[in-house]
Parts: structure tokens; C-alpha cells; sequence
């Protein structure tokens, strides 16, 4: 056999000119990149080399031949002449792994079962001993890659891809690759750091990958060093003591970095879930002296023991996939950036995201960005110096002005003379107070998120004027009034709900998810409340009962109050939050005439009507739905209010119970959905086409003298004319409308109605 071998090394996408970099290093010649590969010559010390140090490569692949093919014949013989018997044993066992199309070879199932039956067929005894296939742990594993007419035959030398460095046996629900952490970390920098004993830190870690790959690069431990399993294992070809040599060597330069004084490299995570996973995980690597993992959301991790410190902060943020998880991650880039401004200044960090507008957000400019691919999904690794320079906050000044501004406040803080030493009446020292807190800059809006904050604060101040005097902390605050934010904003005492509209197809979608992403910066900063209490949804067209369905299970409920009443809300769990804003003015106004009456509520969601009614000194109250959790619900706004007695709570179907009943009421409310087709209600309900029969039958049950109001949100809804000719109707919609949703006059209709 040759003492030189060509070799493929495949990697990750985009990992190409970091690998060939480490490959020249470890003694490959002649290198070249290719797509996900490097190719070159080497002889088989490097070979067992690049298969124990490589950080970045998926597989080493030793080529056996190369050979022209036309067909499927031609790559049949091309196998058979191989000497195989000088690769394995004949009744040992085998796995061949087969990529490309052409010459014929159109599915790479077909392919491979030609590269295995020319295998075996070579191998086979005269007393029919013969490989096996075993797909997980085979004795030899074979490449075949067939590019433009070319066939390429190889041995895996790695066995397991060299990414499964054997520590991580846990992990969350989207980890990084072993060997992507490890390009990133050198992407950032990470070795010339560990060389000048700095710190590491990820405050979002997971079970720690990032931690882990950068200790071992730290401590010049090889990072298949504990691999017990190899492709070269049961190759014939396989030179054992070569093996040794390089294996101790590198055991060698391992026990000589972990005697080191370790790194302070800390991981924080919010998961709590994730800690015991990622603490086993570094256990498994043998880092636990160098390794601290501590439960903590973004906010609170704190990178550097001491004030002379520096290192590198690497993390990992999620992503996002739906918009209400991009709405929450938002704010956690915003966060992370805050964290950097305010307790990492002189440190580096990288930031890998799939979402590089998020990035944008965290009011730090990056100094140089990396592509990568995070397996099918591109990424960018955002690389900073967290120094004021770099700095996107809400106020431009140059970095002369922002230089002049630091020495100033270094100026004022320093006592202009000596201090004596204070003491109490006891004579015991007093401690001097401590210095101030640093004060985080906002990072700065665009300038179509500052149009949209100064919108926000105009609204604010108009109606929180209003709702002060009303008594009112639940309303809308804004609800599409530039067209391209197109979201309902609704105030919650100290929550805010925003609710998307779902862009038209017209609208670039990055444009619209750059423009909600503007909304978002602004509305804390706008509304003056927390990051933590904004809630986002998206509104589109619902199909059949998915807007009642549940969307979160935290089960958190918020109280706020209007006219005098306390109701329970419910900001998360649902796309509404069990309390229509727009419907206040007939809360209020059903208050105002409920007094001595039988109140008769349908449909009545989670019945805060019916508080109101009863606050208004209603005789009785009767609250209809089909919903058991809307009528708990109900039973909790009642019971908050200290209503209880003569309040009914019925469930059924309004139709089928309005058909059975026999009582009398004096004052109806009607706000039936648009459409309905529950599984406990026979047939379905469409309010345009049913609504006659509703009213008739609720008229029914109406006492001489009685009022009953009805209303829908159904844009297209037009009421029965003939109903004018049984009934006395007026419509009141216009008398049903707040100012907060004055910009929206058809938010609702409603009608009062009376008997002739």
C-alpha cells in the first residue's frame, strides 16, 4: 500500500476555508477547497492526525480509488477489482453510503446495493462466508461519491461523524453541531482570548455546547480524544501503534492543559430544565473544574468576577418561528444587548443567529459579520466590541462627544477632596453609599419606529385623559392608524396586548416583519411599560372554532377595572382575552338600567355583562354559553365583585335553551359569534342566517316593558327588515362607541329593541 493517501475531509457548509486552514495545520498537503469539503494528500500519521484533532471536520474520508463509469456494470467492476481482502475480513461486517447521480445511477438505494453486492462477491468464501450490513456500528464503513462520470471510492476513517465528540448524550430542542460551535468560537476569536487567559461566557448555554468546545480548546485537548469507536478499528490497513503514538501525545498535552489554572468560563440558562443536562454533559468531558453553569434569565447574568476582566460573551439565541415567538425575542436580543452595555464594556462577543434583524435590535453595531449555515438554515455570526463607539442608543453623538461625556462622568463622581471618615452615634464607621447604577442607554428606534412612538405617545396622552376620568384602565391605545403598522395596541392597566394584522400579500413579508419588529422597539419605550409585559398575537381569519382554542396554558390572570367593576383577564393563553373592549359602552349602559330587573345574558363569553348588570343592582342575573371554561371564568368575575346569589350560570346550546325556557326577563343582551359549529350544539350557527329565529325566540321570553339589545362584530351583517315590522328597532351603534375606538366606528353594530 502507498505511504501517501488522498483524502476528503467534509464539514458543514460553509465551514470550508476554516477546515482547510486546520488541515493544513495538521500536515495536510496539496489542499483544496470544495463545496462542504477539503481535499489533499497526506500519509496516514496525519490521517490519524486530522480523524483525533480535527474540530471542524464531519469525516475523514481515505480515497481507495478512482475510476471512470458509464453505467451501472462499470461502477459494479470498478468496486470488484479492488483488493478487498486487504480491507476486511470476509465475514465482517459493512456499511456503504452512496452520493451523486448520473451514468444511470439515478437513486443512491440502487448504487449503494451495487457497491455492497461487487463487495461481497469479491469477499465470498468457497464455504459462503460473506459481509453483513450493519448500518450503526460496521466494521468498515465505504463512500462512494459519483461526480460528473466519475466515481470516487473511500474508507471512513471516522466511523460516527467526528462532530459526536461523545459528551453531549443530552441536549435541548435546537443544539448546534459540536463542530459548528467549535468554527464559531474560532470565528470570534476564542483561541487568541484563551491564549491570554480570558473569560468565556454564554448567557443563553443550553447544555453547554459552546462552553464545552471552547475548554477543550482552552485546555489543548483534542477533541475525539475519548472516542472509543473508530472506522479504522477493524481495517486491515489499520497500523495500531501508530495509533498509540499520536493517541498519547495528545492524552499527553491534555493532562498538561487541564493542570492549568482553569478559565473562568460560566454559563447561565433560564431553562431550568437544562441545567442538570448540561452539567452532566460537562462532567462527561472531564470539565467540571473549569465549567459553572448557574440558572438565570438574560437579564441577570453577570460575566466578570472583577472589574479588570475581559473575555468573550458567545451565544446562541433563538431564532423564532411563529410571530409570536419573534415578538418575545425581540425583546431578549434587546435585553442580551443591555447586558453588554451595561456589565461588559472592553469584552467581545459573537452573537449566531438565523435572524440577523433581530441582531440589529440589541443597539450594538458589529464589526465584521460570518456567514454560516446552521444545517439548511442560513445564519450570520455577529461579531462586537462592546465599547460606547459601537453604540446605537437613542441620542447621535459622535465618539468625541461620547468620550467627553465618560471623563465628565468619572469628573463627578470623584470626590473633590478627601473624605473624612463619617460615624454614628455609636461611634461605628457609616459605609458610604454606593455609586450609582449605570445607566443603560435605550438602543435607538428607526426612524419609522420613532414615527411610530411619537403616534403612540399623541394617543396616550388623548386618551389616557379619558380613561382616567371614565374610570377606565383596560382600552385600545391604537388600532391601525398608519397603515403600514397595521396592529390593534389595547392597554391592560400595566400589560399592553398587541394583536398583528396579518400583511396583505402585497406587502414584501421581510418588509412587514422588519416594520413589527419597529413596532415592538417602540411600544415599551412609547407606553412607558416593561418589555416583560407586552404580549403579542397575530389576528388573521380564523376556520371554524380556532379562535377560541387555547394557545398557551399559563393560566396567569390579569384583574383591571372599568365603571366600578373588577374583571379577569387572560392575556396569553387565548387570541382574545375574555374581555371585548369595544363592547364598554353597553356594559356601562346595561349598569345603568339593570337596576330591580331580570338580566338575561346569551352568549355571554365570560359574562361581564352580567357583573355589570349586577353592579347596577340587578333583581337577577342569567349568564348562557356553551363553554364550561367561559362560565368558570364567569363564576370568577362574579365571585370577584362579591356576586354570588341569584346569579345563574347556565350551559347549553342559547338556541336549544331559549327553546325550553318558560322565565321572563326584563333586559336581554345578545352578542352571538358570527359562526359556530361547536361539537356540543346541534347543527351550526351563522348569525346573518339565523339571527331572525335568535331574536324571535329571546323576544319571547321578553316582559312587557322589557329592552333587549343586540349586537354583532360580523362586517357584512345585515338585519332582517321585517324584523321592524313585529319588533320597534332602533340602531345604536353610533351610541355604542368610544373614543379609543372612534378611528373604527365599524368595530360593532348594535340595535336596541322593543315590543310593538
Amino acid at each position: 500500500m502507498s505511504d501517501r493517501y488522498e483524502l476528503f475531509l467534509t464539514c458543514p457548509k460553509g465551514l470550508e476555508g476554516l477546515l482547510i486552514e486546520e488541515a493544513v495545520g495538521l500536515g495536510l498537503e496539496d489542499a483544496r477547497e470544495h463545496t462542504s469539503a477539503v481535499r489533499g494528500m497526506a500519509d496516514m500519521e496525519t490521517a490519524y492526525r486530522l480523524c483525533l484533532w480535527s474540530r471542524l471536520a464531519n469525516r475523514v474520508l481515505l480515497v481507495l480509488k478512482r475510476f471512470p463509469m458509464k453505467d451501472a456494470e462499470d461502477l459494479y467492476h470498478g468496486v470488484l477489482d479492488i483488493e478487498w481482502q486487504d480491507h476486511m475480513v470476509p465475514d465482517g461486517t459493512l456499511a456503504v453510503e452512496f452520493s451523486g447521480h448520473g451514468s444511470g445511477i439515478d437513486n443512491t438505494h440502487f448504487g449503494a446495493l451495487k457497491v455492497k453486492d461487487a463487495i461481497v462477491d469479491k469477499l465470498r468464501t468457497p464455504t459462503g462466508e460473506r459481509p453483513s450490513i450493519d448500518k450503526i456500528n460496521p466494521d468498515l464503513r465505504i463512500h462512494l461519491r459519483l461526480d460528473r462520470g466519475e466515481a470516487i471510492l473511500s474508507l471512513d476513517l471516522s466511523g460516527h461523524s467526528l462532530h459526536q465528540r461523545g459528551y453531549r448524550l443530552q441536549q435541548g430542542a435546537a443544539p448546534l453541531k459540536e463542530n459548528l460551535a467549535a468554527a464559531i468560537l474560532i470565528r470570534a476569536g476564542w483561541p487568541r482570548i484563551a491564549a491570554e487567559n480570558g473569560a468565556l461566557t454564554d448567557p443563553m448555554c443550553g447544555v453547554g455546547t459552546f462552553l464545552v468546545e471552547g475548554a477543550m480548546i482552552a485546555a489543548d485537548m483534542a477533541p475525539n480524544l475519548n472516542r472509543e469507536q473508530w472506522g479504522f478499528t477493524a481495517w486491515l490497513g489499520h497500523v495500531p501503534a501508530l495509533w498509540k503514538k499520536l493517541h498519547t501525545e495528545a492524552s499527553e498535552r491534555a493532562a498538561i492543559g487541564m493542570n492549568k489554572p482553569p478559565l473562568w468560563i460560566r454559563g447561565y440558562e433560564a431553562d431550568p430544565r437544562l441545567i442538570q443536562p448540561a452539567r452532566n454533559n460537562i462532567e462527561r468531558a472531564g470539565l467540571s473544574h473549569w465549567i459553572k453553569i448557574y440558572q438565570g434569565e438574560v437579564g441577570t447574568f453577570e460575566p466578570r468576577p472583577d472589574q479588570n476582566q475581559k473575555g468573550l460573551v458567545i451565544c446562541n439565541p433563538p431564532y423564532g418561528e411563529r410571530l409570536g415567538d419573534e415578538a418575545s425575542l425581540l425583546y431578549l436580543y434587546q435585553n442580551l444587548g443591555e447586558r453588554l452595555r451595561q456589565a461588559c464594556m472592553g469584552w467581545e462577543a459573537a452573537v449566531f443567529t438565523g435572524a440577523p434583524d433581530l441582531g440589529k435590535r440589541m443597539g450594538i453595531r458589529s464589526h465584521k459579520q460570518y456567514s454560516f449555515w446552521n444545517g439548511a438554515l442560513p445564519c450570520k455570526l455577529l461579531l462586537i466590541k462592546v465599547n460606547p463607539d459601537q453604540f446605537v442608543t437613542g441620542e447621535r453623538r459622535t465618539p468625541e462627544q461620547r468620550q467627553a461625556e465618560r471623563e465628565q462622568a468619572a469628573y463627578d463622581q470623584a470626590p473633590t477632596e478627601p473624605q473624612e471618615r463619617q460615624y454614628n452615634k455609636n461611634g461605628n464607621p457609616i459605609k458610604p453609599a454606593p455609586a450609582p447604577a449605570p445607566v443603560v442607554e435605550q438602543a435607538r428606534l428607526s426612524e419609522g419606529g420613532q414615527m411610530f412612538a411619537n403616534r403612540l405617545q399623541k394617543n396616550l396622552k388623548l386618551l389616557g385623559k379619558w380613561a382616567k376620568r371614565e374610570g377606565v384602565d383596560c382600552y385600545r391605545v391604537y388600532d391601525a392608524d398608519m397603515p403600514e403598522y397595521s396592529m390593534a395596541i389595547d392597554l391592560y392597566h400595566d400589560w399592553v396586548h398587541v394583536q398583528e394584522y396579518v400583511a396583505p400579500k402585497s406587502i414584501d413579508p421581510e418588509k412587514a416583519s422588519a416594520r413589527m419588529f419597529d413596532a415592538l422597539a417602540a411600544i415599551p419605550q412609547a407606553l412607558n411599560i416593561d418589555k416583560s409585559r407586552v404580549v403579542v398575537k397575530r389576528r388573521e381569519r380564523q376556520s371554524g372554532t380556532k379562535q377560541y382554542e387555547r394557545q398557551s396554558a399559563q393560566g396567569k390572570f390579569t384583574e383591571v377595572s372599568e365603571g366600578g367593576v373588577k374583571l379577569l383577564v387572560n392575556l396569553t393563553d387565548y387570541l382574545d382575552t375574555g374581555l371585548f373592549l369595544d363592547h364598554r359602552p353597553m356594559r356601562m349602559r346595561i349598569q345603568k338600567e339593570a337596576a330591580g330587573k331580570r338580566f338575561l345574558n346569551l352568549y355571554c363569553y365570560t359574562a361581564t355583562a352580567s357583573v355589570h348588570a349586577a353592579k347596577g343592582g340587578a333583581r337577577s342575573t342569567t349568564s348562557v354559553d356553551l363553554s364550561k371554561t367561559y362560565l368558570d371564568w364567569a363564576r370568577r368575575n362574579l365571585s370577584l365583585n362579591g356576586f354570588s346569589d341569584k346569579n345563574r350560570l347556565e350551559q347549553g346550546d342559547v338556541m336549544a335553551w331559549l327553546e325550553a325556557s318558560r322565565d321572563e326577563f326584563d333586559l336581554i343582551f345578545i352578542d352571538p359569534p358570527t359562526f359556530s359549529n361547536s361539537k356540543r350544539m346541534e347543527g351550526v350557527f351563522d348569525v346573518q342566517r339565523d339571527h331572525v329565529q335568535l331574536l324571535d325566540l329571546a323576544m319571547a321570553r321578553l316582559a312587557p316593558g322589557g329592552v333587549l339589545y343586540f349586537s354583532n362584530n360580523f362586517r357584512k351583517f345585515q338585519l332582517e327588515d321585517n324584523l321592524g315590522e313585529r319588533y320597534a328597532v332602533e340602531e345604536i351603534s353610533d351610541k355604542t362607541i368610544d373614543p379609543d375606538f372612534a378611528r373604527n366606528p365599524k368595530i360593532h353594530r348594535a340595535w336596541k329593541i322593543t315590543a310593538r
